[in-house]
């Protein structure tokens, strides 16, 4: 618990993805205790602004700002608008991502890229980026949502699962390198969550999964966030390097 330079209530988050589903729930988790929220998005507007809204609700101080996260340029403005609003994460958590359905020799080279590019390359690059003040102040907490595909593999989801591989190993490999300077790396791999990322699949295949799931349910967003903001406590400071799936059963 060494290191925090300030109270929990009073740090910042960084939610990428958070106008809606699992990264709102996020936002709107932290801002229940006061804290500052930086909602991200790239196209969704509107609805960053209705999650914007009922995290001030809590009385919390929110700022959303919009950024392409492939590019490391936008990521650069959208530090600037952080630093100027007195809001650097302490907390980042990296939800934003794309998902693909299909087999894979239906792939192109450009679905291919495109599904790399958000998920692995713009967790790259949010947190190479964020996680230099983090180690300044020798604190800070990197949380990256994952998918239950990423440890076990999902037939016709080839890229997705892959590209969560890859994020489960980027967070295995980065705790290591910044335990030394007091910051913890994990991620949150949900199995079926309840948001429109389900919304690729009909009422007889939900209903399927369902049947799958010990719990037989799915995720609400809700229970993933408050897995989240569990890693990010001051407290949690002795959890790093794992990959932690909320995912009722259905993976053991």
């Amino acid at each position: 618990m060494s290191g925090t330079h300030r109270p929990f209530p009073e740090q910042t988050v960084l939610v990428t993805g958070g106008s809606r589903g699992i990264g709102a729930a996020i936002a709107e988790r932290f801002a229940s205790v006061g804290m500052n929220v930086v909602i991200h998005y790239l196209q969704s507007h509107e609805a960053a602004n209705e999650t914007a809204r009922t995290c001030m609700q809590h009385g919390a101080k929110v700022l959303t700002a919009t950024a392409d996260l492939r590019s490391k340029e936008q990521i650069v403005r959208l530090h600037e608008k952080l630093q100027q609003h007195d809001m650097v994460p302490d907390i980042l958590v990296n939800n934003a991502g794309i998902a693909h359905y299909g087999l894979l020799s239906d792939v192109s080279e450009e679905q291919w890229d495109d599904v790399m590019s958000v998920n692995l390359k713009g967790t790259f690059l949010t947190t190479q980026h964020f996680m230099q003040s983090m180690i300044s102040e020798k604190y800070g907490r990197i949380i990256n949502v994952s998918s239950i595909w990423g440890i076990s593999g999902a037939s016709c989801e080839v890229i997705y699962s892959t590209a969560k591989g890859g994020i489960n190993a980027f967070t295995k490999a980065l705790a290591k390198e910044l335990a030394p300077s007091g910051v913890t790396v994990n991620a949150v791999a949900p199995g079926a969550v309840d948001t429109d990322m389900m919304g690729n699949f009909n009422s007889a295949e939900k209903e399927a999964i369902e049947q799958e799931i010990p719990a037989g349910r799915f995720a609400h967003p809700n229970e993933i966030a408050s897995l989240v903001y569990f890693l990010a406590l001051p407290e949690s400071g002795y959890i790093t390097g794992q990959i932690i799936s909320p995912n009722g059963g259905w993976l053991t």
